[in-house]
């Protein structure tokens, strides 16, 4: 099934993403540079993640390069080799008979419950270590419902008005948007696109290619990571759209996760002493 039936209600694809904004608000303010956030990784083609220590990208399952995409990805303006993909034990690859019967039906209910059964979480080991690059502090508390975060990504774009703008790329300008989570079980966090009035001044959310880009709060003198965009639930006037006031994204919840994360870095043999920047 096509990437991009993931992370948008029937699961956008997987990370970079432009982010979709306020209809009110100057495209300008969300835009920046690079520089405020080199940690983030580009996955081949689309799709983000994250370096949480210098041999180690974390990043959605769903986002994960696949064979034939290309074993490099890109970091600070900087290709680096793949030496190995890991995916969560738990992870599930969606059945394309599901996208099928969600297109037929004007319905992903079913493709919403099969995704919120599976563990949506990878990590990619990198042959070399990034050196001139601060990985970012994993979270590993337990209360990320009503914290603000940040979301950033560089895929499709669009308003909450008139969603992602048609035929737009899912690989575009680096931008950053904020909103509240709202709530959370043992696998995802998630949190809801308001419009104006009640949405923050820079709120927004994740679009078409923004799979496996971060969710960040800070604390400890720095970013910490607390979730991966893995897929959203749309308002029903659009239910096979994705970018609508209204919708609500399901971020990996990567408290639950920071054992086995660190335990295949371990195994790696390269990770041991390399854990992420909160340790």
């Amino acid at each position: 099934m096509k990437r991009w039936l993931f992370l948008a209600l029937v699961a956008l694809p997987f990370a970079v993403g432009a982010v979709v904004i306020r209809h009110d608000v100057e495209d300008a303010r969300y835009r920046i540079d690079g520089a405020e956030f080199p940690a983030l990784a580009d996955m081949p083609g689309e799709g983000q993640g994250v370096l949480i220590a210098p041999r180690w990208v974390l990043t959605a399952a769903h986002a994960a390069p696949m064979e034939g995409m290309g074993a490099v990805v890109s970091i600070s303006g900087k290709d680096y080799a793949v030496k190995r993909v890991v995916l969560h034990p738990g992870y599930r690859r969606m059945p394309e008979t599901l996208g099928q019967d969600a297109l037929a039906s004007g319905s992903a209910a079913k493709i919403h419950a099969f995704l919120a059964e599976s563990d949506d979480i990878a990590l990619i080991e990198l042959t070399l270590p990034v050196a001139d690059v601060q990985p970012v502090a994993l979270y590993r508390g337990s209360a990320e419902a009503g914290q603000v975060a940040a979301l950033i990504g560089k895929g499709a774009t669009g308003t909450g008005a008139i969603g992602l703008l048609p035929g737009g790329p899912h690989r575009t300008t680096l931008r950053r948007a904020y909103n509240a989570i709202t709530g959370g079980n043992d696998r995802y966090l998630w949190y809801r696109f308001d419009a104006p009035p009640q949405g923050l001044p820079l709120e927004g959310v994740l679009g078409n290619g923004d799979s496996g880009g971060p969710l960040l709060i800070e604390g400890n003198g720095g970013w910490q990571l607390v979730g991966l965009g893995s897929w959203i639930t749309a308002v029903p006037e659009h239910a096979l759209e994705a970018g609508f006031y209204g919708q609500v994204v399901h971020n990996v919840r990567v408290s639950r996760y920071v054992d086995w994360i660190e335990r295949v870095m371990c195994q790696g043999g390269s990770g041991c002493g390399e854990r992420d920047a909160s340790r």
